[in-house]
Parts: structure tokens; sequence; C-alpha cells
């Protein structure tokens, strides 16, 4: 990639500048540089940047696999044809030796004649097995460079860096429905010089109306909105091509976590539940949403990887036509029942499908209910959420070269430290078991003092199931093992380790005054630590700085109500408070308190 000069950045300063430059401060981020006006004008917010160094990872990952499969499915397509054009000369070779010689034998694409005409029959077949050769190396097509579409552009940061730091990409169409940020995304364009002028193209577009008018066009199409993306993915999942991935980030997290369970419904269809686990559940509702939409135009979604980070959740999923996978979208769905005692969950499957003799099969709705009226364990009723995305939210195959092209990259990305701690909890966790537990969590039912990670691990694998982390909750821990034995797990526990007496009517009292029927072994297991563990690689790292999190939209004013949001300098686009970390105290403390008696 070739770089841009000082000399060639002041004069693309002066071609991109059409006011005072004293209102503009440039904003570097990996190789994109650009200008952002001091009054508020278009959105950004440096805190994206795990964002976007994580799409830039997974997208170089994506075009390397979009390579592979391209040169596979060619030399499938030559093995085919070549085999196709042999037989076909075999047959006429063979006809005109039989014309000639009265007699012929065919094995195997192999023609056998009278000795005298051996020779000649063979150089004959072999020169027909050439042509077809030659013919098929002429119909090899080359891979077209890839197009992206980055339906929400505000300053356009984004799209620069796709065009600047992604070798593969021959276009980046930056939209927005905003004036003011259209104008700030050409501006910005014209400051990279001429690579981003060649690439990126920045146009003043509803991204909906573009992304119908376009249909299968881009193989990849981005979605960062501020807010909930649900008003853009019915356009977005018709945009993309086959074979394509659709990137979508969804910042409503108080709505996806179930702070306004009716408003999630009435934007993604899906109910949500306030457990530990809500952040995971959001991801699954949102990939729910994305395959509901996909569903209607005979498309399917295949998930590579699903990560919450910061304060919202992101996906990423290949999308693909096809009428009879389609049909297997109820078999990835589940509702959730959660006890509202004990937090206990289980997941009831949609639908289910029955082998028939012809080696077809058959849909039928899934069995149900999973559960009881009551809570098994407490005693409780329950509280029923979804339906969710209960597939596998990763592919780990893609999680692997994602982590080792973004390990092999460490300089070009300036979140290398956040996403490699992120990519590499994602890496370890079970991919077959929807949401987690918290261990926490069920101590604080029991009341009881909580067992280390490590020991509750053992406890778990030494009972014969899986168990590992989450990159969504420090204190999560995903497990196939059945609620009723986790139960059995903490009722040993608190035999050892005995707790005050509790009124019979709470959950964890119902619980306790159960025997446990499974004999709980905390014996260290080999396997209680997971390998980033066990060499005390950092998974979970503090926010880099202050305030670290969403900002205001676009054009608003910055008032004394946002200093909790943006912090103190951000007050009026002043650095009055520089130097100050922290606000004054409401009340100053009275030094002499003789004096007031």
């Amino acid at each position: 990639m070739a770089e841009v000069t000082g000399e060639d950045k002041h004069q693309n300063l002066n071609k991109a500048m059409s006011t005072d430059p004293d209102d503009y401060t440039i904003i570097k981020e990996g190789e994109a540089e650009i200008l952002m006006h001091a009054k508020n004008e278009v959105f950004y917010n440096k805190a994206q940047v795990n964002n976007r160094d994580l799409s830039i990872a997974v997208l170089r990952t994506y075009l390397s696999k979009r390579r592979e499969e391209h040169e596979a499915v060619l030399n499938k397509k030559t093995k085919v044809g070549q085999k196709v054009s042999s037989e076909e000369s075999c047959e006429s070779l063979s006809e005109e030796t039989t014309r000639q010689n009265g007699e012929y034998l065919k094995d195997e694409c192999k023609v056998e004649v009278k000795e005298e005409n051996g020779e000649q029959v063979q150089e004959e077949l072999g020169d027909a097995s050439k042509e077809a050769g030659k013919k098929l190396d002429g119909k090899r097509r080359e891979l077209k460079p890839a197009k992206v579409l980055e339906a929400l552009a505000a300053s356009g940061l984004r799209a620069l860096r796709y065009a600047r730091e992604v070798e593969e990409i021959s276009q980046v169409i930056a939209l927005d429905n905003d004036k003011v940020s259209v104008e700030a995304c050409k501006r910005n364009i014209k400051f990279n010089g001429s690579v981003a002028c060649s690439k990126v193209e920045a146009h003043l577009a509803d991204a909906r109306i573009y992304m119908l008018t376009h249909p299968k066009e881009f193989e990849v199409v981005d979605l960062d909105p501020y807010g909930s993306p649900s008003v853009f993915l019915d356009s977005a999942v018709q945009s993309v091509s086959d074979g394509g991935i659709l990137m979508c980030t969804a910042t409503d997290m108080a709505v996806l976590c179930g702070g306004n369970g009716e408003v999630c419904y009435s934007k993604y269809g899906s109910y949500p539940l306030r457990g530990k686990y809500c952040h995971e559940m959001a991801l699954r509702i949102l990939l729910a949403c994305i395959e509901s939409h996909a569903n209607r135009y005979k498309r399917y979604i295949v998930p590579v990887l699903s990560v919450q980070m910061d304060f919202y959740v992101r996906v990423f999923v290949r999308i693909f036509t096809s009428a009879s996978a389609m049909k297997n979208t109820p078999l990835k769905l589940s509702y959730v029942y959660q006890c509202i005692g004990c937090d206990s969950f289980h997941l009831q499957c949609l639908a289910r499908t029955v082998s028939k003799t012809n080696n077809s099969v058959r849909y039928l709705p899934g069995y149900g209910p999973v559960v009881p009226q009551e809570c098994s364990d407490c005693g409780k009723k329950f509280n029923v959420g979804g339906p969710i995305w209960s597939a596998p939210i990763h592919d780990q195959e893609w999680v692997s070269s994602i982590l080792s092209n973004f390990k092999s990259m460490k300089e070009r990305y300036p979140a290398y430290d956040r996403i490699s701690a992120v990519l590499t909890t994602v890496s370890e966790e079970l991919p077959d078991v929807p949401l987690f537990v918290s261990l926490h969590n069920l101590c604080a039912t029991l009341k009881c003092t909580s067992p280390s990670a490590v020991i509750f691990r053992s406890a778990v694998i030494n009972a014969g199931y899986r168990i590992s982390g989450t990159h969504v909750n420090p204190l999560g821990l995903k497990s196939d093992a059945p609620m009723n034995v986790i139960w059995d797990i903490m009722r040993c526990w608190v035999k050892n380790h005995p707790v005050k007496a509790q009124t019979p009517d709470q959950s964890g009292s119902v619980i306790l005054a159960k025997e446990p029927t499974l004999q709980a072994n905390f014996a260290r297991a080999v396997a209680s630590l997971s390998k980033a563990q066990a060499k005390k690689v950092a998974r979970f790292l503090p926010n880099p700085e202050k305030h670290w999190g969403p900002k205001l939209r676009a054009g608003r004013q910055v008032t004394s109500k946002h200093v909790s949001l943006l912090g103190p300098r951000a007050l009026n686009g002043s650095d009055a408070c520089e130097g100050d970390d922290e606000q004054e105290p409401k009340r100053r403390k009275i030094e002499d308190p003789v004096s007031t008696l």
C-alpha cells in the first residue's frame, strides 16, 4: 500500500478544506486519517476502534477463505470436465474404429483395437484430451475482487480503513442519509490520497433503498447503526451475494437484554429474559432475526463469529441461497424457560426431524413441554423467552484462522490487545452449548460461600460433562451438564461448607432440602483450566481510558447532563477541566466541627 507523504498530506488537506482549517482536528486510526469538526457535526466514537479492528480481521480471513473456495470449485469443475471430455472422445473414437475394423473394446475410457491401428488411435485420443483441457483452461474464470458496502458511513473512517488496509477489495461504497456526513466522508476520501479516491465512493442515499435496488451485488455488507439495525436487515440480506458476509452491530442493549421486552419483540421478533446470560441471549436474538429475514427470500445464514464487546453486540454471518437448506431453520431456534426463583433455564427446540425409509427427512413440531408447570428444583414458576438462535454462534475453524492471521499482523491493529483477548476466549468456548450459568449467581441463590472456578469446573468434569468459560462474562460457565447436576454439585459443596438457616419458602431452602443424587468429586481435574488460563494469557482487559463507551448522536450539543457519559473535558468542547481527573465533591467537609456547636 502506497504511503502518503507529509507534502501530500498538506496538499490533500488544502483540497479537502472548504472552511477554516482551525475548526478541524486530524484523527488517525490504522492507516486512515480523518478530519473531524469541533462541533460534533458527524458521528465518531473512539471506542469503536475495537469494532473496526475486528471487522478488518474477519474481512481478511473471509477473502482468504473465498479465494480457497473458488480454487476448490474450479479444480472440481476441471476434473469433471476432463472426465466428461475424455469419455466423449473415447466414444467417438471407438465408433470410428468399429467402422474401420469391425470390432472394439472400451474399458474405463481406454480404447483397444487391432495392432496396426493401435498407435494411431491412441495418438488421436491424446490430442482430443489436450484440446478438451485447453477449452477448460480457457473457461477458467478469475476471481473478481470483492465489493464492500458500508451502509451507514458517517465520517467514512471504516470505509477508508477497508480500502487502505485490505488489498483484495476493488470498491467500497459508503452511504449515508445525512448531507453533512456525506460531505465529511468525501472530504476524508480526498484527504487520504489517491488509493482512497480510486476505491471509495460516497453517496447520499437511504441505505434501505440502495440495498434493495442492488440485490446480490456485494460480497461484504457492513451495518453499524446508531441503535438498532432491525429496519435495515430485510434489505441487507438481499444485497449480499451468495456466500458473502454480513457484518451487523446492535447497540440497543437495554432493549435486547430485557429492559423493554415488548420493544425487543416488535423490533427483533423475540422476547428477551433478564438473566446473567442476557448479553449472549442478545446475540442469539439478533442472529434469529437475521435468519428470519433471510428465510423470506429462500436464504439462510451461517454464523462465523458473534461477540459482545463494550456496549454492543457484533455478528458476522455468511448468507447462502437454498430452499432445501432453509427448511432446517426451525431446528436451530429454541424457546427459553427461566425459573423466576433459582434462574435455572431450559431450552425448547421449535422442531424435530424424523428419517423416513427412503432416506428422506420429515419435519415435525418439537416435543414439549421440556419443563413442568413448576420448577423441579425450587418449585417456582417459569418465564418464557425467545425464540433465540440455539445453534452454534461461532465457526471454530474460522475463529482459529482469524486469530492466527490477527497475531501475524499485530502492528497493523491499534486495538490488538483487546481483540486478541476476546478471540482467545471465544476460541475456547463450547460451540454447541447455548447460554451459561454464573457461579456467583448460584451461590447467591443458596446464600453460601463460592467455590473457586477451578474447583467447580473440576466437579463438573469429574461428573462426566464438559465445561468452558465464555467471552461474554468472566464469571460465566458454559456446560452441557443439566441443571439438576449443577444443583447437586452445589448441594455437595454446601454440605462441606454449611450455611445459616433460611426461611423455608426461599428458593435456596427448597433446593438444599433435597438430597443430592450425584456425589460430587471436587478433586482437581486436568482440564479444569483452559489453555489460555494455564499460560496466564489475559482474557478480560479493562477499558483503556475513562468514559469508554457510547457517545452522543451527531449534531447534539454537549451539556452538563452528559458529563457522566463523556467526561468533563467534553463539556461544551472546552479543555477547562484538563488535568482534573475527578469532579469536585458536591459538598465540602466542615473543617472545624467545634465551630458548629
